[in-house]
């Protein structure tokens, strides 16, 4: 069984940028966006994968994540309801975790999220100077909501 300990930000500045390691590509659109389960089909750079996720109880939920061939992501991606977000996600180590910032593009162009995956629900953590206001269960800045 997945499971997910997430926690999410807003980003105050791109000073994130400077020390990323890696960004990528990614297009993604929801098959479900019920928020007792969304299905996500992601094409991130040159891979497919389609993500179940459970409803969120707090900074925890269930989530299964399984690549898929790409021509079948393109496809699926045809099925997704609503709007299809494309945004530019750069990776950023620090503190000993692994931060994944989203610049959205498009109608969502203004926002910017960062988000950490935690061991426990009540891991400690150092904050970098870009993060700004937590928004972790606020389903505003669910991407499924976007």
């Amino acid at each position: 069984m997945g499971l997910e300990i997430e926690r999410k930000f807003l980003v105050k500045n791109d000073s994130f940028k400077d020390i990323a390691i890696s960004h990528s590509n990614i297009r993604q659109g929801y098959l479900s966006r019920e928020p007792e389960r969304t299905v996500r089909i992601r094409i991130k750079d040159d891979r497919g994968f389609i993500t179940v996720k459970g409803k969120n109880s707090g900074a925890v939920r269930l989530e299964f994540e399984y690549e898929i061939p790409f021509a079948d992501a393109e496809k699926m991606l045809g099925l997704c309801s609503g709007k299809i977000l494309d945004k530019t996600r750069y990776n950023v180590k620090f503190g000993g975790y692994l931060w994944e910032i989203d610049v959205f593009h498009g109608l969502d162009e203004q926002l910017t999220v960062a988000e950490i995956e935690l061991p426990s629900a009540d891991a400690s953590f150092e904050m970098p100077d870009f993060i700004g206001e937590e928004v972790t269960g606020n389903p505003r800045y669910y991407n499924s909501m976007l």
